[in-house]
């Protein structure tokens, strides 16, 4: 029997969280999406394109990702001179802008070769982060906190709007802050990582590659920000709240775009 393409088998695999949604995951690596490295813990250089409004978000969620013990995430200078956030080879950035009313709160795209990421970028939405509905420290840090984490090799944890909070920012929430309010008056918040998202790193990370794409000068690959250059569809959240695009550029190399919509 001729075997299943490697690149279909991934747009199946994740076609099928589609029609079977979980509630919370016990493994949420997607597909084991990596960057490669020699040795841990690696440092991981993040971008700072960011307006001062922005700015501490991203210093606490990088902090807050470095407390894992493969990886130690470390802010520099920018690398895109706009919003466009074009991605820098070997790293991520990190941008925001007023987008529009496009549909999106944030976005993170990710490029992988093989199953080694190799740049990445995170874009928050300034049009939506305006607005009443989103304009919290709470909602700003959420949204950060897991569009970075998605550059690492994170999913979601939880994909249910309604429920109590997990008390990570890989779970959705319409109470990001936790407590009254929301779904429990007790639930905590989902500002930071927890510790089955450390779990999950070191298990991502526990064997070394013999090469590495941690600061790497692949050539990058032109910025795909809007959705007509995402790709396919190929997961949905109960609900519409998220989605996950995959673009095919040939060979085993792909670009994944994780949407949080508002």
């Amino acid at each position: 029997m001729r075997s299943v393409p490697r690149r279909l088998a991934l747009v199946v695999a994740l076609a099928a969280i589609v029609a079977f949604p979980a509630t919370a995951v016990a493994n949420h690596s997607w597909n084991g999406y990596h960057w490669a490295r020699q040795a841990n813990p690696f440092v991981l250089k993040v971008g700072d394109n960011l307006s001062s409004s922005w700015k501490g978000y991203l210093k606490t969620a990088a902090s807050d990702w470095s407390k894992s013990t493969v990886l130690d995430m470390t802010v520099v200078a920018g690398g895109s001179s706009n919003k466009q956030c074009r991605p820098t080879a070997g790293r991520d950035e990190v941008c925001n802008g007023a987008y529009g009313f496009n549909g999106w709160l944030g976005i993170a795209q990710v490029w992988v070769s093989g199953k080694h990421i190799t740049q990445g970028t995170t874009k928050v939405n300034d049009t939506y982060f305006n607005t009443s509905t989103y304009n919290s420290s709470a909602w700003r840090q959420l949204v950060m906190c897991q569009e970075v984490g998605h550059t690492i090799g994170l999913d979601h944890q939880d994909e249910n709007f309604s429920n109590a909070n997990l008390g990570t920012c890989m779970d959705y929430t319409n109470d990001p802050d936790g407590g009254a309010g929301g779904a429990s008056s007790s639930d905590p918040g989902n500002l930071h990582p927890n510790k089955h998202d450390y779990d999950e790193l070191v298990a991502i990370y526990k064997h070394l590659d013999s090469t590495t794409t941690v600061g790497s000068a692949v050539a990058s690959v032109a910025d795909a920000r809007w959705n007509a250059e995402w790709g396919r569809e190929v997961a949905r959240s109960a609900g519409g709240h998220v989605s996950t695009y995959v673009r095919d550029l040939g060979g085993e190399n792909l670009v994944f775009t994780f949407v949080i919509w508002a």
